[in-house]
This record gives structure tokens, sequence and C-alpha cells, in this order.
């Protein structure tokens, strides 16, 4: 799929899941190689992101039996010295967590990725890991990232910004440091890193934003888990049927970890009807049934820690705040600008072209709703949320939306056009 076109839709009804959460189904196989016996892992994420994860994953000597498209079976332990430096590809996730794990390691390794992956900050990972001892070094402060052996200590970090891949190296670096790792967050960040520790055994404990590592893990037990729906992936359904009033849809089995909410939050706060219910756990990750019905949705205002639990689904918000009464103004919204792209400056230059009013800022936009949009060409800049994005303006644009690049869209959420489509839009693909 090269482009994606979207027409106008009445409203969206029906009951779907989503994918597996992009997040958790990273970390499985990075904590599941580090465990002592047989992985099971049901619900994986099969997509370009994680794909890239598994590919290295193998690469450092994990065989990973696939049963099905969505199950993994594997055995942890063992790891060996990479043939090849380990391709990324396009995923920040998999070289910043891989990066934490490969540290303690009793061989060298290099993590490289693609040209936009090369372009994302990695010292943010490379000097707090140095401060425990690691023989890590970046390219000027980016990708390919080399890795030597070396003796690791315990070491108390203060994070500047809340951030769960940075946290995360962190603590993966702990689980092979000598003395106890801590780190202090200026607020909250997604904690699936943490919860999946405490489930294969880790002495670990949180307090508020203070995560508490013991020193090296003598042994961690292996994973058994079902992988929720990505909550990520389901706010791009839950904004199209918010902002189309006579929408109702149900979205089963969606993770529902406090952490990754904001956009309930948000929703709520601009006057949708959503409702989550039927909840259960597995993994120590709680998840439930969403219910989100259409109707008229009003301006707010962004920022705080909420930033923090909703920072991957703020381009998607942009277009709820685009049909909402009033003015949104999205705040402490930097970190969008390092994500594959510049977030910030590609939603509202892409936006603009279907006729959203939405002025750029330093750390956010601010978006003028109620004015109506028109179809046109836009492009993703082969950025799975802008592809994702672009696609629900669509359904409020009259005429086609052609959504360039759109392939992209699989790195997170393979089926995006057909779940659409399986709720009444008009889509189509080429």
């Amino acid at each position: 799929m090269s482009t994606l076109t979207v027409s106008r839709t009445p409203a969206l009804r029906g009951r779907i899941s989503v994918p597996g959460d992009k997040s958790i189904s990273h970390r499985a196989l990075i904590l599941g190689m580090l465990a002592a016996g047989e992985n099971r892992v049901r619900g994986w994420l099969p997509a370009g992101d994680t794909l890239a994860t598994l590919g290295a994953v193998r690469a450092l000597g994990i065989d990973v039996l696939r049963e099905n498209e969505t199950s993994l079976r594997f055995q942890g332990g063992g790891l060996r010295e990479p043939a090849a430096p380990l391709d990324c590809v396009n995923a920040g996730t998999c070289m910043r967590l891989l990066a934490g794990a490969l540290v303690g390691q009793t061989f060298p390794s290099v993590l490289d990725g693609s040209p936009q992956l090369r372009r994302r900050p990695m010292a943010r990972i490379t000097g707090p890991l140095r401060a425990m001892g690691a023989s890590i070094s970046d390219t000027d402060g980016r990708a390919p990232l080399h890795i030597e052996p070396a003796p690791l200590h315990g070491h108390e970090h203060t994070l500047s910004v809340a951030s769960a891949q940075v946290k995360s190296a962190i603590l993966l670096a702990g689980l092979h440091a000598e003395g106890a790792t801590v780190v202090h967050e200026p607020g909250p960040s997604r904690n699936h890193t943490e919860v999946m520790l405490q489930a294969i055994g880790a002495d670990l404990k949180v307090d508020k934003h203070t995560v508490h590592l013991a020193a090296a893990q003598p042994r961690l037990e292996p994973l058994e888990l079902d992988v929720p729906g990505d909550i990520s992936s389901a706010a791009f359904v839950l904004v199209a049927a918010a902002c189309l009033p006579g929408s109702d849809v149900v979205i089963e089995h969606v993770g529902l970890n406090p952490t990754r909410t904001g956009i309930l939050e948000v929703l709520a706060r601009m006057g949708s009807d959503v409702a989550s219910t039927e909840r259960e756990e597995s993994g120590g990750e709680p998840l439930g049934t969403l219910r989100i019905r259409g109707g008229d949705l009003r301006g707010v205002s962004l920022g705080g820690d909420l930033i923090v639990r909703a920072i991957d689904e703020l381009p998607v918000i942009a277009v709820a705040a685009a049909q909402a009464a009033g003015e949104t103004r999205i705040t402490v919204a930097a970190e969008l600008r390092v994500k594959e792209v510049d977030r910030i400056a590609v939603v509202a230059q892409e936006l603009r072209k279907l006729g959203v009013q939405v002025s750029e800022q330093p750390d956010g936009m601010v978006v003028e709703g109620g004015h109506p949009l028109k179809g046109t060409a836009v492009d993703s800049h082969g950025d799975h949320r802008i592809g994702m994005m672009l696609a629900v303006a669509g359904l409020f644009a009259e005429g086609e939306t052609h959504i360039q690049n759109a392939g992209c869209i699989a790195d997170s959420f393979p089926g995006f056009a057909a779940t659409l489509a399986a709720l009444g839009a008009e889509v189509r693909t080429a």
C-alpha cells in the first residue's frame, strides 16, 4: 500500500479489536531473551517496528518460533555475539531498549537502522548508560551505537524529561549491574518495563515517580503473556467515532494501563461519550472493552502530565480539535519534535492542506475548530501515526483525501484500512 484514499463518512458502527500493543510486544522479546526458560507470548504485534526487534533478537542467537502470526515461543538466555550490526530499521524503542540490554553482555555489538532512525537522538540513553560504566559510543549523538563489554555498577539517575525508553534502557542495564539502580522521573511515563520486570521476578519497587531495581538479578522467570490491544492504535478509531455524530463503536481487549490512557481523558474533557467496561488483567497489564459514541466536541487546553500519557496520540487529537467547537491549545509537547519526524511541524503542515486552522508553537500547537475540510493529496512523511491521522481527517473532508506513502502505517497497525472499512468507512488502497 503506497496510497490510501479516504472519503467522507457519515458514521462508524461496529465491534472490532486492534492489533497487539507495540510497546509491550517490543518488551516481550527483549525481556524474554534475558529470561531463563521458555517464553510464550500470544497476541504479539506483527508490524514493521516489532519485526525489526524480532530480527535483532534472532541475530543475537535466540530461536524464536512463530506458531502463527501473533503467537511466539522461545527459549531465553544464551545470547551470542551477532555476526553483523543489528538493524533496528525505523524502531527507536528497539534501539534504545536493546542498548540497555546489551551493555552488560560479554560480547561487542553495534546497533544501527534506517536514515530516519539515524536522525533520532540517542545521547539521551548513551549518557546515562556511560554513567553506569557502560562502554557505549554514539555517532554525534545518534546511531550507529557501538558497544563493548564492560562491568556495570548501579547509579541513581534523575531524568530531566519523563521518558519510558530512557528509563527502560537504564533498568535493562541495571539487570547486570553491581549495586542498585534508581531512576527518578519528573512525571509519569509508560511503565510496561516495570510491570513486565516484576512479572518475571525482578526485585523492583516503584514509589510514585521513582523506580528502584536491586543489584544484578541472578535469574528472571520466562514470560507467559497475552498482549492486549494497543490503545495508541485504538486512538485513531476512537477519535474518528467521537467526531462523527451517530457513530457507535466497541473496541475489545484494549490495554488500559493508566500510564497510557491519556487519550480517554482528553476525549472525555472534550465532551465525548467514551466508557470502559469488562476490565481484567494479563501479566500485570489491565485491559478491557471501550465503547465510544459520536457527538459534539469542544476545544480544550492540554498540558502537564497528561501530555506524557497521550504523547503518541497528540497528532490524532489535533484532528479531534479541528472538529471541536472553539480553540484547542496543546503545550509542553516538544518531545513530538524528536519522533520519527518533527510531528509538530508535519502535523501542522499536512492538516493545513485539508483546511485545518492550526498554528505551530515551539512546544505544541493551537487548533481552531469548526472549519470545513476539503480532501486533497497529503503525505505521511514515512511516519505511521501521521499516515493514520490523515486518514481520520479524511473521514470529515469533502471529496477524497489521498494519503501518499501510506505503507508506513503497517509499522504499528497492520490492517488499519480494513478496520476502518469494517466500521463503514469508504477507503481504498493502491
